[in-house]
């Protein structure tokens, strides 16, 4: 112990098993990146953004309601529904490279048609059925049981796989020495060869918006959620019953920690900085997209400079909507929407240069919007598309009411005097925050005259009509008191990834007050400091059709989860968010703190190692463990792992051999879980010191109502059913 005291933590560090591992895992994740050329695909072979038109026909016609549409936007639905920008490529290097997580080939297996929803809360495409076999190749794919509409080129847009939001294309590199060594069934089968990173497939599987987005339409659920039909979904709900684990790591083993981060994400979340990653663990809902003109017309004023200038339709003061939970894209709608296809793997071969994919550990550097629009022909084609998408939204993105269900209108008050008071309370209670018609210029939105405009407002009959039922404004995590870890993404602060899609005024934000965070190891509570520079704020979130989207909160973590889309299923999850709203002592408090649900290790599969640690490997893994069973999930999910602060490197090399040397004691003196859970007590004041987020409790805050009179609380719910 003496000579390990005389040498620094990081040569220590550097001499452990452990930390050879994590700089090796880090320096390979960082080259692998760096190597690859900024110029995407299309453009090296020559193709022009015109070789990618938009299309007009109306594939789609019956969802939304039937929602008529001019041509622009039915262009603008088609980009939303079936739109990749190239990202198979992605997801195809994801599937090699991913560390054995994500394969949306296998995603496809048809022979889980039957229970796709069921298991992965996944949106079976209408007008497919479960394949009674395999394709010639041995590939398990739905087959399509309708025609398939005319007009839409699969080269721009791939087929339809059975999955809304997932397409197929053929992998050009599936040659045939590809075609000698593909096994299917051992692909199917076999971790070994699914997982080897020399391993060609013989499709690549695009991802499209409506995979995250499209979902059944809570005023015409389907009769059976594993065969709707088109009028069953909608474009813009987004997707509650999505399930992260399931979808994204469905080959990892249970005892996988990355299968217990992923687990621990609840249905209809999930983590956006899981990819470039920001070493906070922060998933938020899908939420829903409504009245975007009111939405619009609400829009605050954001200061733009350097990179974000370059966006199209950019000026240096504009006023734009917030539409991530922290209000980070404030960069204007088409900015916004430019960003998603990025995230999804547009212009991958540049985005992967900037951050180290999945893993980190190394500095993010900005995507640059000039460099994509001048190497990226998928770039620019999805450039001149957004704008006809922001108008499908103009037209189709209407509230949903629960009255125009079926048999929804059994659910809702008929007293009048109930509903009054109600409007009453909305207004005098919620309306601040929570509506976009705002009192006359001048007046202090605090004051009482406000109060009593709000109030009377509330009472108007075309209160709900064109309001967003939100000032869109950011207010400090300190207020709202909710779990702030989606308020502490970095991902958009100066000099990170996203620096190109955050506006100067969200850059040079004020830090919010401090916080209180609960140790949920040895029960005390201690004030934690927010960062400056973006950070520490959420925007208000709309409330319109609010019945149809419990639970509440960015993170789903407020009421229960039905995974039943029909309006019986939606109210029950919206009567319990909202007596959980309303009587905090209702809520689940310390016990929704998300915790591992099994033994679990830091396992990566030996393909995916380099040469050097291969021998370390074992049972075909790399394994780091145990960790115990019930350990808070953002303990380790949200550990600052970046190597780029001179302050925070020995901190981390610290931790690194402490958490190393604990997990092995555990496995080797065959410590019992409590006895483990206790060990890794110790380790919680490290672990803690590099956290980006040491905030657990999952449902806590926005109590505003608290003190309402039951009465009140009761009529005010009774109201909100009618957004």
């Amino acid at each position: 112990m003496k000579r390990l005291h005389q040498s620094s933590p990081a040569q220590r560090m550097l001499r452990s098993r452990a930390g050879r591992t994590f700089i090796a895992l880090a320096l390979f994740g960082a080259g692998a990146c760096a190597k690859r050329d900024a110029v995407d695909s299309a453009r090296a072979q020559g193709r022009q953004p015109s070789d990618f038109p938009e299309v007009a026909v109306d594939a789609f016609q019956a969802m939304d309601g039937g929602v008529t549409l001019t041509p622009d936007e039915v262009k603008g639905r088609n980009t939303w529904m079936m739109w990749t920008a190239g990202n198979a490529e992605f997801w195809d290097w994801m599937a090699r490279y991913g560390y054995g997580t994500i394969d949306l080939l296998r995603t496809l297996d048809s022979r889980g048609r039957s229970t796709r929803f069921a298991r992965m809360g996944l949106v079976n495409e209408p007008g497919f059925r479960a394949a009674p076999r395999p394709d010639t190749l041995g590939v398990w794919l739905d087959e399509p049981v309708d025609a398939t509409p005319s007009g839409i080129d699969p080269r721009v847009y791939g087929r339809a796989s059975g999955i809304v939001g997932l397409r197929l294309f053929p992998n050009p590199a599936f040659d045939s020495a590809a075609t000698k060594r593909w096994n299917a069934d051992r692909y199917y089968g076999d971790p070994n060869y699914y997982n080897d990173r020399t391993l060609v497939r013989p499709y690549m599987v695009g991802m499209a918006c409506a995979f995250c987005h499209v979902s059944y339409n809570p005023v015409s659920p389907p009769a059976d959620p594993e065969n709707p039909k088109w009028d069953n979904l909608s474009t813009y709900i987004g997707n509650q019953y999505f399930r992260a684990s399931a979808v994204f790591a469905p080959a990892m083993s249970e005892h996988s920690f990355v299968y217990q981060l992923m687990h621990a994400m609840r249905d209809g979340t999930l983590d956006t900085s899981l990819l470039a990653t920001d070493d906070v663990f922060n998933p938020s809902n899908m939420n829903g997209i409504f009245n975007v003109g009111a939405r619009l017309a609400a829009a605050t004023e954001e200061h733009m400079a350097g990179g974000t200038l370059n966006l199209k339709g950019e000026q240096p003061v504009m006023q734009v909507p917030h539409i991530l939970k922290d209000g980070a894209d404030g960069v204007g709608i088409l900015g916004a929407l430019s960003r998603v296809f990025v995230n999804i793997g547009e212009v991958h071969q540049e985005w992967l240069r900037d951050h180290n994919v999945l893993v980190g550990g190394t500095p993010q550097h900005p995507f640059e919007v000039a460099k994509a629009q001048r190497s990226s022909v998928y770039w620019v084609a999805t450039e001149s598309r957004v704008e006809n998408l922001a108008k499908f939204f103009l037209r189709a993105a209407r509230p949903m009411s629960l009255a125009d269900a079926p048999g929804g209108k059994a659910y809702l008050t008929t007293d009048e005097s109930v509903l009054t008071r109600g409007r009453t309370v909305f207004g005098e209670r919620c309306a601040r925050c929570h509506s976009s018609k705002r009192p006359p210029p001048g007046v202090d939105p605090t004051s009482p005259e406000a109060k009593a405009w709000f109030r009377q407002s509330a009472q108007a009959p075309d209160f709900q009509t064109d309001n967003f039922l939100s000032n869109d404004q950011r207010y400090p995590v300190s207020l709202i008191k909710t779990n702030a870890c989606r308020a502490l993404a970095t991902n958009a602060t100066r000099g990170h990834v996203w620096d190109n899609f955050s506006s100067e005024t969200y850059k040079t934000s004020p830090p919010s007050d401090p916080i209180d965070v609960y140790n949920p190891f040895d029960g005390t509570t201690r004030r934690f400091e927010m960062p400056a520079g973006g950070p520490g704020y959420y925007r208000v979130p709309s409330l319109v059709s609010l019945w149809a989207s419990a639970p509440f909160f960015h993170n789903n973590a407020l009421g229960i989860e039905t995974r039943d889309p029909s309006v019986k299923g939606r109210m029950k999850a919206f009567d319990d968010a909202a007596e959980r709203l309303l009587w905090p002592a209702k809520r689940l408090g310390l016990a929704s703190i998300s915790r591992t649900v099994d033994e679990s290790w830091l396992q990566i599969p030996a393909p995916y190692l380099p040469e050097a640690l291969r021998s370390l490997a074992d049972s075909g893994y790399l394994k780091i463990g145990p960790i115990p069973a019930g350990t808070p999930v953002n303990l380790l999910g949200s550990a600052n792992i970046t190597l780029s602060d001179a302050k925070q490197i020995p901190r981390l090399v610290k931790t690194a051999l402490k958490t190393k040397n604990d997990l092995i004691k555990i496995k080797l003196q065959h410590l019992n879980a409590d006895q483990s859970r206790a060990l890794l007590a110790n380790l919680v004041p490290d672990l803690l010191a590099i956290s980006k987020c040491p905030d657990f409790v999952e449902d806590r805050g926005h109590e505003f109502g608290a003190d309402l009179s039951d009465t009140d609380k009761r009529s005010l719910i009774e109201f909100l059913k009618t957004l």
